[in-house]
């Protein structure tokens, strides 16, 4: 019966198999697999041995394991013998040499390697959305808010251009991630390596070779978790930048702003009461699924202050931090990616409210251009914010305020205060800054 809502509700099919219980049986049998063929090449066990191993190992199933856990409550064991069984003499050497999380660790650098490929990919896909909207917009001024007060201009394609940078960044900071992340290891007991005397450090180096994937250059009886802690760090920091882009859709898609909406079904329902509601309810899941993978932070930071070389603490956090915080951030990533696919500006809306303060908002221009003509930069400051003040007290356009002012109109005009008072003059370098972006990120 299902109880987590990733099993029926968050998710995408691909994350989900990869973190499956099957699918992680078959990435430790695979890395019991590398391990016999590693010890074949530097001759500690016969080759004819390790290749039968090779062959039969797949033939070991997750169901008779659970059987043989179930008498002996030793999981890891519990695999070693299900693979034994199937690869009749040779089964002997299975696990030689090795400790549990030799084997499990390693298994999990497959499974990291899987799915930093998935998050990679839609990372892409997400950023191609990103820049396509950014271009499609870079011309289209809109007001800008800070401290949810209308500011100066700012463009569409600017914001999604600022959006597109982070998740740039994103890719980048995954690609250095994955030679850290991506690893596994074949130190024994304490990590010593003296269950394979001095043929250790070759066998570790084989069998990740084997794999294609990194091998650690020292470890206890487990991987050090730092490295895991950095991963689950990167999801949760993806999540954020998802959930900073659901904030602001969600905040432009009020009903008094109303510049935005998201994408909405013919015989979509909104309510189940108020027939006309036509909610963000993606950008609101995935503000709200980041918040559980940002709470994974904490226990994958504790799970790297083991006792000694090494307690079990880890092991029950991590079979909940490693799927829980790797599927939600796909999940958030492909439906991100939809959501601002489908996106609808309202530019008539973005019209209104870039005018709405008739002015007001562009007090900066007019102060910047008094000082370029001889004016203080401070006395300029105090006369325009007392003019902007003024305009708001009276709901007057700024221009007309201004105008009346013969300490301003000695050095502008009221014509070229109508000019500086245009919102649309007043982007700067908005459109050369998107299009530099855009040439910057196209390559990745």
């Amino acid at each position: 019966m299902p109880i987590h809502p990733i099993d029926y509700r968050y998710g995408t099919p691909e994350m989900k198999n990869i973190w499956t219980e099957e699918y992680r049986f078959k990435c430790i049998v695979k890395a019991e697999c590398a391990l016999a063929h590693a010890e074949s090449v530097v001759g500690m066990i016969p080759k004819e041995d390790a290749d039968k191993i090779e062959q039969s190992a797949l033939k070991a199933s997750n169901a008779r394991a659970k059987e043989i856990e179930a008498e002996i409550n030793h999981d890891t064991m519990a695999v070693i013998r299900a693979i034994t069984e199937v690869c009749g003499d040779a089964g002997r050497w299975v696990h030689y040499g090795a400790t549990s999380n030799d084997i499990l660790d390693t298994a999990t650098g497959l499974q990291l390697k899987d799915s930093l490929n998935l998050i990679e990919t839609k990372l892409k896909d997400l950023l191609a959305v990103l820049l396509k909207r950014a271009d499609e917009t870079k011309n289209l001024v809109c007001i800008a808010r800070t401290h949810g007060q209308h500011g100066v201009p700012t463009t569409y394609g600017l914001r999604f251009a600022i959006w597109a940078s982070e998740v740039a960044r994103h890719i980048e900071r995954l690609r250095e991630i994955r030679p850290r992340a991506v690893v596994g290891q074949m130190t024994g007991a304490v990590g010593t390596m003296a269950a394979m005397g001095s043929n250790g450090i070759d066998v570790q180096r084989e069998m990740m070779k084997y794999l294609k994937i990194g091998s650690v250059d020292v470890s206890c009886q487990v991987i050090s978790r730092d490295r895991y802690a950095e991963y689950i760090f990167m999801l949760a920091n993806i999540a954020t930048t998802l959930d900073k882009i659901g904030v602001e859709i969600r905040s432009l898609q009020r009903t008094e702003i109303g510049e935005v909406e998201e994408a909405f079904g013919k015989k979509q329902v909104g309510s189940s009461t108020m027939p006309h509601k036509r909610n963000p309810i993606k950008s609101e899941q995935v503000c709200g699924l980041a918040r559980i993978v940002r709470s994974m932070i904490e226990p994958a930071l504790m799970n790297n202050t083991l006792w000694d070389e090494r307690d079990l603490t880890n092991s029950s956090t991590e079979r909940i931090t490693f799927p829980e915080a790797t599927i939600l951030t796909d999940h958030c990533l492909k439906l991100m990616t939809s959501v601002l696919t489908n996106l609808t500006i309202k530019e008539d809306a973005v019209e209104r409210n870039l005018n709405y303060l008739h002015g007001v908002n562009l007090a900066e221009s007019v102060m910047i251009e008094l000082t370029k003509r001889g004016m203080n930069r401070q006395d300029a400051h105090e006369i325009i914010r007392e003019s902007s003040m003024e305009a708001l007290a009276k709901q007057s356009p700024l221009k007309d305020i201004l105008s009346e002012k013969t300490e301003i109109t000695k050095y502008i005009s009221p014509e070229e205060l109508k000019g500086l008072l245009n919102a649309k003059s007043y982007i700067g370098l908005a459109v050369e800054q998107v299009d530099n972006l855009i040439r910057k990120l196209e390559v990745l």
